[in-house]
């Protein structure tokens, strides 16, 4: 089956990053495909490469981005939430006169399409946060 997932909601802040990253991962562990995985709102905060939690605590950072290298997996932060809380790729910094990027490796900054595009290509899209 086909899966596209949603975040809606940062990390450290709420469950629903955590939520979402073990459902996938327990996805492609039975065999599933994700289609994408789409943060939005402030779930673009999961994206951050500047995040340093306490050496104790998981970073959801790494692990989304080690799951996107493992499998090969799409992470896309949707363009208009991630430049109103100041993530920025290469090229979004440097339309935005910035002189550096902030984005975890893995992840991808585009638009909403491609959250509409994961919808109609997946069999089940499942939403994690407000």
């Amino acid at each position: 089956m086909k899966f596209a997932i949603l975040v809606n909601e940062g990390p450290y802040t709420h469950q629903a990053s955590d939520s979402a990253y073990h459902f996938t991962e327990a996805l492609l562990r039975a065999g599933h495909e994700i289609v994408r995985v789409f943060f939005y709102h402030d779930g673009v905060n999961n994206g951050t490469r500047l995040s340093v939690p306490p050496q104790d605590d998981r970073n959801i950072s790494e692990r989304w981005s080690a799951l996107a290298q493992q499998h090969d997996v799409e992470l896309i932060l949707c363009v208009a939430a991630a430049q109103r809380r100041g993530l920025l790729d290469d090229d979004e910094a440097k339309r935005a006169g910035k002189d550096s990027n902030n984005i975890a490796e893995g992840f991808q900054i585009s638009g909403l399409g491609q959250l509409i595009d994961a919808g109609i290509q997946a069999d089940r899209l499942i939403a994690f946060g407000d």
